[in-house]
């Protein structure tokens, strides 16, 4: 595409490109507080090199036993302790992004093992914030 660009009285004439946006995909996010995302497109897979793994996604020996953060944001409020016994949907921990709390809950019943967070701290997406025994 070409385009006329005036710039302190002087007339350019330049070339630009239009880059495509990536096609949007919706996220679902149970209640459980564990994102899912769809398959992106074959053609998208291969235009893009794989991303490295982070510390914040590393796997762990049981998945069934951690609650992982669906998004980055700052925790906001604590609900739980080691030690503590948790019912399915019980909340974890809140968590503040863009102005809005989001509530995890707890996706399976147990005692907590760990929590990883604390008020104020910043999470990353995947981030384990609570395991279970």
């Amino acid at each position: 595409m070409k385009l006329k660009i005036t710039v302190d009285g002087k007339v350019y004439e330049v070339d630009v490109e239009v880059a495509e946006p990536e096609p949007y995909r919706p996220a679902y996010v149970p209640a459980s507080g564990h994102a899912r995302l769809p398959a992106a497109p074959s053609a998208a897979a291969a235009a893009s090199p794989p991303a490295s793994p982070t510390p914040a996604s590393e796997p762990v020996a049981d998945e069934g036993k951690v609650c992982r953060s669906p998004l980055t944001g700052v925790v906001s409020r604590v609900e739980v302790t080691p030690g503590q016994a948790i019912q399915v949907n019980d909340v974890l921990i809140v968590l503040e992004a863009m102005k809005m709390e989001t509530v995890i809950t707890a996706p399976v019943a147990g005692t907590v093992a760990k929590v990883n967070a604390s008020v104020g701290d910043g999470v990353q997406q995947g981030q384990v914030l609570v395991e279970f025994e």
